[in-house]
Protein backbone atom coordinates (compact mmCIF):
# COMPACT_ATOMS: atom_id res chain seq x y z
CA UNK A 1 0.00 0.00 0.00
CA UNK A 2 1.29 3.48 -0.91
CA UNK A 3 1.86 6.01 1.85
CA UNK A 4 1.05 9.73 1.66
CA UNK A 5 1.89 12.62 3.99
CA UNK A 6 -0.48 15.59 3.85
CA UNK A 7 0.50 18.78 5.64
CA UNK A 8 -2.29 21.07 6.75
CA UNK A 9 -4.36 17.90 6.90
CA UNK A 10 -6.81 18.89 9.61
CA UNK A 11 -9.12 21.08 7.56
CA UNK A 12 -9.97 22.49 4.15
CA UNK A 13 -8.18 21.17 1.09
CA UNK A 14 -5.78 19.03 3.12
CA UNK A 15 -8.60 17.22 4.92
CA UNK A 16 -10.48 16.53 1.70
CA UNK A 17 -7.38 15.38 -0.17
CA UNK A 18 -6.45 13.07 2.71
CA UNK A 19 -9.89 11.44 2.62
CA UNK A 20 -9.70 11.14 -1.17
CA UNK A 21 -6.25 9.53 -1.06
CA UNK A 22 -7.44 7.09 1.59
CA UNK A 23 -10.41 6.13 -0.56
CA UNK A 24 -7.96 5.57 -3.42
CA UNK A 25 -6.04 3.07 -1.29
CA UNK A 26 -3.33 5.14 0.36
CA UNK A 27 -2.31 4.97 3.98
CA UNK A 28 -2.31 8.62 4.99
CA UNK A 29 -0.39 10.64 7.55
CA UNK A 30 -1.96 13.93 8.56
CA UNK A 31 0.27 16.75 9.77
CA UNK A 32 -0.96 19.99 11.32
CA UNK A 33 -0.84 22.16 14.39
CA UNK A 34 -4.21 21.18 15.88
CA UNK A 35 -4.20 17.62 17.21
CA UNK A 36 -7.96 17.59 17.76
CA UNK A 37 -8.66 18.49 14.13
CA UNK A 38 -6.21 15.84 12.89
CA UNK A 39 -7.77 13.21 15.14
CA UNK A 40 -11.22 14.03 13.77
CA UNK A 41 -10.05 13.40 10.21
CA UNK A 42 -8.31 10.17 11.24
CA UNK A 43 -11.59 9.05 12.79
CA UNK A 44 -13.45 9.73 9.55
CA UNK A 45 -10.90 7.78 7.53
CA UNK A 46 -10.79 4.83 9.91
CA UNK A 47 -14.60 4.68 10.01
CA UNK A 48 -14.43 3.93 6.27
CA UNK A 49 -11.83 1.21 6.78
CA UNK A 50 -8.82 3.35 5.90
CA UNK A 51 -5.46 3.55 7.64
CA UNK A 52 -4.34 6.92 8.99
CA UNK A 53 -1.95 8.52 11.46
CA UNK A 54 -2.11 12.01 12.98
CA UNK A 55 1.15 13.78 13.87
CA UNK A 56 0.96 17.23 15.43
CA UNK A 57 3.47 19.25 13.42
CA UNK A 58 4.63 22.81 12.97
CA UNK A 59 6.09 22.58 9.48
CA UNK A 60 8.28 25.62 10.12
CA UNK A 61 10.05 23.70 12.89
CA UNK A 62 12.84 21.43 11.65
CA UNK A 63 12.60 19.06 14.60
CA UNK A 64 8.85 18.69 14.14
CA UNK A 65 9.30 17.84 10.46
CA UNK A 66 11.98 15.27 11.25
CA UNK A 67 9.65 13.69 13.81
CA UNK A 68 6.79 13.62 11.28
CA UNK A 69 8.81 11.63 8.77
CA UNK A 70 10.35 9.37 11.41
CA UNK A 71 6.90 8.47 12.77
CA UNK A 72 5.60 7.87 9.25
CA UNK A 73 8.42 5.47 8.41
CA UNK A 74 8.13 3.76 11.81
CA UNK A 75 4.41 3.13 11.22
CA UNK A 76 4.25 2.50 7.48
CA UNK A 77 7.83 1.83 6.35
CA UNK A 78 8.12 4.36 3.52
CA UNK A 79 6.88 7.62 1.97
CA UNK A 80 5.47 7.56 -1.55
CA UNK A 81 3.72 10.92 -1.73
CA UNK A 82 4.09 14.28 0.00
CA UNK A 83 1.37 16.90 -0.45
CA UNK A 84 2.87 20.21 0.70
CA UNK A 85 -0.41 21.87 1.54
CA UNK A 86 0.10 23.73 4.83
CA UNK A 87 -0.25 27.45 4.33
CA UNK A 88 -1.11 30.75 5.96
CA UNK A 89 -2.72 33.79 4.34
CA UNK A 90 -1.43 36.20 6.95
CA UNK A 91 -2.88 39.63 7.60
CA UNK A 92 -4.03 41.91 4.79
CA UNK A 93 -1.96 45.08 5.00
CA UNK A 94 -0.54 47.85 2.88
CA UNK A 95 2.94 46.75 1.84
CA UNK A 96 4.53 49.69 3.62
CA UNK A 97 2.65 48.86 6.83
CA UNK A 98 3.23 45.10 6.89
CA UNK A 99 4.96 44.21 10.16
CA UNK A 100 8.11 42.13 9.94
CA UNK A 101 6.72 39.50 12.32
CA UNK A 102 3.63 39.12 10.11
CA UNK A 103 5.81 38.78 7.01
CA UNK A 104 8.02 36.20 8.73
CA UNK A 105 5.06 34.15 10.00
CA UNK A 106 3.81 33.63 6.44
CA UNK A 107 7.25 32.92 4.99
CA UNK A 108 8.03 30.43 7.78
CA UNK A 109 4.95 28.32 7.06
CA UNK A 110 4.42 28.69 3.33
CA UNK A 111 8.00 28.58 2.10
CA UNK A 112 10.31 27.31 4.82
CA UNK A 113 7.76 24.68 5.82
CA UNK A 114 7.48 23.39 2.26
CA UNK A 115 11.29 23.31 1.95
CA UNK A 116 11.78 21.42 5.21
CA UNK A 117 9.17 18.82 4.26
CA UNK A 118 10.62 18.48 0.77
CA UNK A 119 14.10 18.00 2.19
CA UNK A 120 12.86 15.32 4.60
CA UNK A 121 10.97 13.63 1.77
CA UNK A 122 14.14 13.52 -0.36
CA UNK A 123 16.06 11.87 2.46
CA UNK A 124 13.33 9.24 2.90
CA UNK A 125 12.59 8.61 -0.78
CA UNK A 126 16.20 8.26 -1.93
CA UNK A 127 16.94 5.61 0.70
CA UNK A 128 13.84 3.42 0.38
CA UNK A 129 13.28 0.44 -1.90
CA UNK A 130 11.98 0.88 -4.46
CA UNK A 131 13.58 4.30 -4.53
CA UNK A 132 11.61 7.41 -5.38
CA UNK A 133 8.24 9.03 -4.87
CA UNK A 134 6.22 12.12 -5.71
CA UNK A 135 5.85 15.59 -4.20
CA UNK A 136 2.88 17.82 -4.98
CA UNK A 137 3.05 21.45 -3.89
CA UNK A 138 -0.08 23.49 -3.27
CA UNK A 139 0.66 26.75 -5.03
CA UNK A 140 -2.15 29.20 -5.67
CA UNK A 141 -3.52 31.56 -8.27
CA UNK A 142 -1.31 33.94 -6.26
CA UNK A 143 1.68 32.10 -7.71
CA UNK A 144 0.76 33.98 -10.91
CA UNK A 145 -1.04 37.19 -9.90
CA UNK A 146 -1.50 38.92 -6.53
CA UNK A 147 -4.52 40.09 -4.67
CA UNK A 148 -4.28 43.58 -3.17
CA UNK A 149 -2.35 43.91 0.09
CA UNK A 150 -0.95 40.37 0.04
CA UNK A 151 2.80 40.86 -0.38
CA UNK A 152 3.88 38.05 1.96
CA UNK A 153 1.43 35.44 0.69
CA UNK A 154 2.04 36.28 -2.96
CA UNK A 155 5.82 36.30 -2.55
CA UNK A 156 5.80 32.86 -0.94
CA UNK A 157 3.54 31.38 -3.60
CA UNK A 158 5.75 32.70 -6.38
CA UNK A 159 8.67 31.14 -4.47
CA UNK A 160 6.86 27.81 -4.32
CA UNK A 161 6.96 27.73 -8.12
CA UNK A 162 10.75 28.03 -7.96
CA UNK A 163 10.94 25.36 -5.29
CA UNK A 164 8.76 23.07 -7.41
CA UNK A 165 11.03 23.42 -10.42
CA UNK A 166 14.20 22.95 -8.39
CA UNK A 167 12.68 19.90 -6.72
CA UNK A 168 11.65 18.42 -10.07
CA UNK A 169 15.19 18.89 -11.39
CA UNK A 170 17.11 17.77 -8.31
CA UNK A 171 14.78 14.82 -7.76
CA UNK A 172 15.39 13.22 -11.15
CA UNK A 173 18.39 11.21 -10.02
CA UNK A 174 16.33 9.72 -7.17
CA UNK A 175 13.18 9.02 -9.25
CA UNK A 176 11.36 11.76 -7.33
CA UNK A 177 8.76 13.64 -9.38
CA UNK A 178 7.47 17.04 -8.30
CA UNK A 179 4.53 19.09 -9.55
CA UNK A 180 2.45 22.06 -8.46
CA UNK A 181 -1.29 22.58 -8.32
CA UNK A 182 -2.51 26.18 -8.38
CA UNK A 183 -6.02 26.43 -6.96
CA UNK A 184 -8.52 29.21 -7.49
CA UNK A 185 -11.52 29.61 -5.16
CA UNK A 186 -12.19 26.08 -3.97
CA UNK A 187 -15.10 26.13 -1.54
CA UNK A 188 -13.85 25.47 2.01
CA UNK A 189 -14.23 27.16 5.39
CA UNK A 190 -11.13 29.21 4.56
CA UNK A 191 -12.75 30.72 1.44
CA UNK A 192 -16.19 31.43 2.91
CA UNK A 193 -15.50 35.17 2.62
CA UNK A 194 -15.66 34.85 -1.18
CA UNK A 195 -19.44 34.82 -0.89
CA UNK A 196 -19.34 38.14 0.99
CA UNK A 197 -17.01 40.01 -1.34
CA UNK A 198 -13.23 40.27 -1.61
CA UNK A 199 -10.99 43.22 -2.59
CA UNK A 200 -10.30 43.67 -6.29
CA UNK A 201 -7.40 45.43 -7.99
CA UNK A 202 -9.53 48.50 -8.79
CA UNK A 203 -10.36 49.00 -5.13
CA UNK A 204 -13.86 47.56 -5.31
CA UNK A 205 -15.31 44.65 -3.36
CA UNK A 206 -16.82 41.84 -5.40
CA UNK A 207 -18.34 38.45 -4.71
CA UNK A 208 -16.33 35.76 -6.49
CA UNK A 209 -17.63 32.38 -7.61
CA UNK A 210 -16.34 29.22 -5.95
CA UNK A 211 -16.13 25.57 -6.97
CA UNK A 212 -16.57 22.37 -5.04
CA UNK A 213 -13.39 21.19 -3.34
CA UNK A 214 -13.92 17.75 -4.91
CA UNK A 215 -12.49 19.19 -8.13
CA UNK A 216 -9.22 19.80 -6.32
CA UNK A 217 -9.25 16.31 -4.83
CA UNK A 218 -9.77 14.79 -8.28
CA UNK A 219 -6.87 16.82 -9.68
CA UNK A 220 -4.48 15.81 -6.91
CA UNK A 221 -5.52 12.17 -7.29
CA UNK A 222 -4.77 12.37 -11.01
CA UNK A 223 -1.32 13.84 -10.38
CA UNK A 224 -0.64 11.18 -7.75
CA UNK A 225 -1.83 8.35 -10.00
CA UNK A 226 0.76 8.88 -12.71
CA UNK A 227 3.55 6.31 -13.16
CA UNK A 228 7.05 7.28 -12.02
CA UNK A 229 8.11 8.24 -15.55
CA UNK A 230 5.32 10.84 -15.96
CA UNK A 231 4.68 14.10 -14.16
CA UNK A 232 2.33 17.07 -14.15
CA UNK A 233 4.74 19.93 -13.53
CA UNK A 234 2.02 22.55 -13.25
CA UNK A 235 -1.77 22.48 -13.14
CA UNK A 236 -4.26 25.29 -12.55
CA UNK A 237 -7.69 24.31 -11.24
CA UNK A 238 -10.12 27.17 -10.72
CA UNK A 239 -13.73 28.15 -11.02
CA UNK A 240 -14.54 28.97 -14.64
CA UNK A 241 -15.72 32.50 -13.98
CA UNK A 242 -12.96 33.52 -11.58
CA UNK A 243 -11.54 36.96 -12.48
CA UNK A 244 -8.07 35.59 -13.21
CA UNK A 245 -7.79 35.71 -17.01
CA UNK A 246 -8.57 39.13 -18.44
CA UNK A 247 -9.08 42.50 -16.84
CA UNK A 248 -10.99 41.54 -13.72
Amino acid sequence: MSVAIITGGGSGIGKNVAIGLSQAGYSVVLAGRRQDALDTVVGLIESEGGSALAVQTDVSNEADVASLFAKTIERFGRVDLLFNNAGAFGVAALLEDLKFEDWKAVVDVNLTGAFLCTQAAFRAMKDQQPMGGRIINNGSISAHVPRPNSAAYTATKHAITGLTKSTALDGRKYDIACGQIDIGNASTDMTSNMTKGVPQADGSMSVEPTMDVSNVVDAVLYMASLPPNANVLSMTVMTTKMPFVGRG
